[in-house]
């Protein structure tokens, strides 16, 4: 055989095999997400999909709840991959509102459900949760999603308990940040994961930004000295840290000065309902943590 056919066989194995590997348990249904929203649902209802849009940047990004290795990508979230997705057979493709202009071609395909996304005329916590309800009474699993809502209910209440132990009255402002560079930030505001995290924990926000559709402002380093009586929690990863931490300015800052600053582990801030418990986990967690009068 020669070493171009050894090559092409080679590759249609390995095809066949990915294609294989991400087949579901007996029973469970062929479902591809094609949003990371859905991927997470699909994953906390206990149905891995058979593909997943930028799968290698959801686990570097978002993380949790973690995709299996052997879950294969299909192209990127706005460009998804037809071909593969005819070869894997889908019975069901969940999309986002970003490949409504592909819907038809899809369609052609497999069964089409969209997955609402982020926006600023509605809830993102309530669109989430819906969103979440409305795919697993779609597969079936509705009892389960219930179930799983409430236990993440009594999570975050819990998490509220501790940090009123902790607190008292005097519970902090937090800001939400995450840094860009050693020069801009992004705040986390209304309609926000992050806030709708602080809401639920019973926390104000220690910098009031405007609204926006995926509730976040970006602003200079500088508009961090406005936060003098707060905490300030950013998110990971900020690989340029050493060029700012470091500085006259930084080190000058309100909250930094009071130690009233902390890291947050990598956690995708526009991601389903279910990030909302991963982030009032973590905020709860760095708060414990700090040394602050309380």
């Amino acid at each position: 055989m020669s070493t171009r056919r050894q090559l092409i066989v080679s590759g249609l194995a390995l095809a066949s095999t990915a294609v294989l590997a991400a087949s579901p348990p007996a029973g469970s249904p062929r479902v591809v997400a094609l949003s990371w929203e859905a991927t997470e649902h699909l994953l906390e209802l206990g149905i891995t999909p058979i593909a997943a849009a930028d799968a290698g940047d959801y686990r570097t990004w978002y993380v949790n709840p973690p995709l299996p290795a052997e879950v294969p990508n299909v192209g990127s979230r706005t460009e998804p991959n037809l071909e593969l997705l005819v070869r894997m057979k889908p019975e069901l493709i969940i999309i986002s509102p970003l490949l409504e202009d592909m819907r038809d071609r899809i369609e052609r395909i497999a069964p089409v459900m969209s997955h609402d996304s982020f926006s600023q005329e509605r809830d993102n916590l309530e669109l989430q949760r819906q969103g979440y309800l409305t795919l697993a009474r779609r597969l079936g699993r509705e009892v389960q999603a219930q179930a799983r809502l409430k236990l993440m209910d009594e999570r975050i209440a819990d998490m509220r308990g501790q940090l009123a132990a902790r607190f008292g009255t005097a519970l902090p402002s937090v800001a939400v940040i995450r840094f860009s560079s050693p020069t801009v930030v992004f705040f986390n505001g209304p309609n926000s994961m992050p806030q709708h995290a602080l809401d639920l924990l019973g926390l104000a926000p220690a910098h009031r930004v405007p609204p926006s559709a995926w509730g976040i402002t970006q602003a200079s380093i500088t508009a961090l000295g406005q936060v003098r009586q707060g905490v300030v929690l950013h998110i990971e990863p900020f690989t340029q840290q050493d060029k700012l931490f470091g500085t006259p300015l930084w080190q000058a800052m309100p909250f930094v000065k009071a130690r009233r600053f902390a890291a947050l582990p990598s956690i995708w801030t526009y991601g389903g309902v279910f990030s909302i418990e991963r982030l009032a986990g973590s905020i709860t967690q760095a708060l414990l943590r700090l040394d602050m009068p309380g």
